[in-house]
């Protein structure tokens, strides 16, 4: 902007020849520069007014708008933000193979104290005391008065707990939110599920994380929030399992035994459909771990995987399975029975004296030590060692639990002849009855390995062959023969055709050496005999059958009678139709195969 000069030349000397004085141009010119300033001020007044008014009107609506906000809005008690990552709270739910609710998540609060908000400390700590009977007032009193800002009262509590708190009235006492794990059918699946627990904690959030089970073992999947809260199905039926568990407990009060375990296995994908240990407990309220005594007294302890033991004469069948398999006998060989089979100082005897020989056959039907111990010395040790290796039986069971991998069975570290000969018929070696099912199912199905597992299999497909179908089809026979001409005559369940084999073993001491009157006994069956659909393994520990003139332990008269009457409970429930004769009168009769 050119500004006008006060004094122009030409202005000047036109006011001179004109006779003016030009002084008054420079006054003139002085005035209109005056005028200018001052409008030009008055302009920017009036812009900086108008602004602050804007300004002042819009501050104005802004707090008025609050103010109603919050006049409509419920009362909430500030929150404190923190700084770093959120806590991620939800978890999935676990659901069984029909989508049935094992474990889900729950609202519910957590009651925390600022100490030196309390008004009156023996007050509250005396009325906390009341309402949780494992505080103790005087030690809550003892905090309340100590240095401590913040303090943790109870992680969750129920509406009737929240509001006794509340009514104590002290503003030192306040509520957080929680998300809780709740196992809604309690005990049953427990050691399946396993149980959760609180991670890192805040006043408004909490992470919930596995403990056990597959709840740890899938901690990471059930807390990812990529997956939008999808569900971890299992392969378990949560009817079935409530039912093996009701007769497994029975049977287990019934035999007077210490414990027992159950595994109930589809012969052909290894699914997992009902698995139980007993004593168990219950998951929403979860014990603590055993610090003094053997642990598998724990209720914790999943006897079912984690359990190793020998399992007797339960394995004979993949001695002979074997045998068959390497064309070294047939179902007729005759096998010398003549005893006391001896190695050295060691000698191998039979239950009762079965003459000089017995088919294949009935060296199974029999249950005959010496018997299965000569086959095993016709395959040899390393090809039966490589036979059990391809079975699963020497190393964890793939399971998906945590416990899985401490599962591992144990067997000589040389595999001698000797030691040939007593793992033939289950001595020597010890394994779970997890490994024992998934066994089982791979020798009887047609020949095809199965692996274990607790997931729902949607698109299953066939393991590798272990033995032939022609192997199979006679493994399944003498199974069938077991039950209906030898040890496990008990285990009969008309419209079933149950096949299996007893296992009874003596039970080590920790000191060395064997119980002369404890032992572990199983019953590993399979149901249809014809065409195995699914594989039940039943142990029951230290049992003992009081009801005739002497104490019965074996596992014909203890382990046998509780698996018929599970398979009776839950054959109808996995929709396995009786096998029936049309012609037969009077009722349902067992077909012949």
């Amino acid at each position: 902007m050119i500004r006008k000069p006060l004094r122009p030349l030409a202005a000047v000397f036109s006011a001179r020849a004109a006779g003016q004085n030009p002084d008054e141009i420079e006054a003139a010119n002085t005035k209109e520069r005056a005028l200018a300033l001052q409008e030009s001020l008055l302009t920017t007044t009036r812009r900086r007014l108008w602004l602050l008014t804007g300004m002042f009107l819009f501050a104005y609506v802004l707090i008025a708008v609050q103010m109603v906000s919050l006049s409509v809005s419920d009362p909430v008690e500030p929150r404190a933000r923190a700084t770093g990552s959120p806590i991620l709270a939800s978890r999935a739910d676990i659901i069984d193979r029909n989508g049935r609710v094992l474990a889900t998540n729950i609202d519910t609060f957590s009651v925390y104290a600022h100490p030196q908000q309390i008004i009156d400390k023996p007050f509250a700590a005396q009325r906390l005391a009341e309402i949780f009977p494992d505080l103790e007032g005087p030690k809550l009193l003892e905090r309340f008065n100590g240095s401590q800002k913040f303090m943790w009262i109870k992680g969750h509590i129920s509406p009737e707990e929240k509001q006794a708190v509340h009514d104590i009235g002290d503003p030192g006492l306040l509520f957080g939110p929680r998300e809780m794990r709740l196992y809604p059918n309690e005990a049953i699946a427990a050691h399946v599920l396993g149980g959760a627990t609180f991670g890192e904690q805040g006043t408004h959030s909490a992470e919930v994380v596995g403990v056990a089970g597959v709840e740890k073992s899938f901690d990471e999947f059930l807390r990812d929030p990529a997956h939008s809260g999808k569900p971890l199905q299992l392969s378990l039926d949560l009817t079935v399992q409530a039912a093996l568990e009701d007769v497994l407990y029975g049977g287990m009060n019934i035999m007077n035994a210490k414990g027992a375990s159950a595994v109930l296995m589809d012969a052909n994908t290894g699914e997992i459909v009902a698995l139980s240990s007993i004593p168990d407990f219950d998951p929403n309220k979860r014990p603590q771990v055993l610090t003094e005594g053997a642990q598998d007294d724990s209720p914790l302890f999943n006897r079912a995987i984690q359990g190793m033991y020998e399992l007797g004469s339960a394995l004979k069948i993949f001695t002979v399975a074997q045998a068959l398999e390497l064309n070294l006998v047939n179902s007729n060989t005759k096998i010398d029975t003549r005893g006391p089979l001896r190695w050295g100082r060691h000698k191998i005897k039979d239950f009762s004296n079965y003459g000089p020989s017995l088919s294949t056959k009935k060296v199974i039907v029999k249950s005959s030590n010496i018997g299965t111990a000569r086959i095993a010395m016709m395959i040899g040790g390393k090809r039966q060692k490589a036979f059990l290796e391809e079975l699963g039986f020497l190393t964890h069971t793939p399971i998906e639990t945590i416990e899985g991998p401490t599962g591992r069975p144990q067997f000589p570290k040389t595999w001698s002849e000797i030691s040939t000969m007593t793992i033939s018929y289950g001595h020597g070696i010890s394994t779970s009855p997890v490994h024992l099912a998934a066994a089982y199912a791979s020798v009887t199905n047609g020949g095809t390995l199965v692996r274990p597992t607790l997931i729902k299999q949607t698109d299953y497909q066939r393991g590798p062959r272990v033995v032939s179908e022609q192997v199979s089809m006679q493994v399944r026979d003498m199974l069938r023969a077991v039950v209906t001409e030898g040890t496990a005559s008990f285990g009969e369940v008309p419209g079933y055709a149950v096949g299996g084999k007893t296992g009874t073993a003596d039970k080590p001491k920790p000191s060395g050496g064997y119980y002369d009157d404890k032992v572990i006994a199983t019953f590993a069956s399979i149901f249809p005999s014809h065409d195995p659909k699914y594989v039940l393994i039943l142990s029951l520990d230290e049992p003992e059958d009081r009801t005739g003139p002497k104490v019965r332990r074996t596992a014909g008269w203890t382990a046998v009678p509780v698996a018929a009457e599970a398979i009776r409970r839950v054959a109808p429930l996995l929709g396995v139709a009786p096998d029936v004769d049309p012609s037969a009168k009077g009722g349902v009769t067992l077909a012949s195969h």
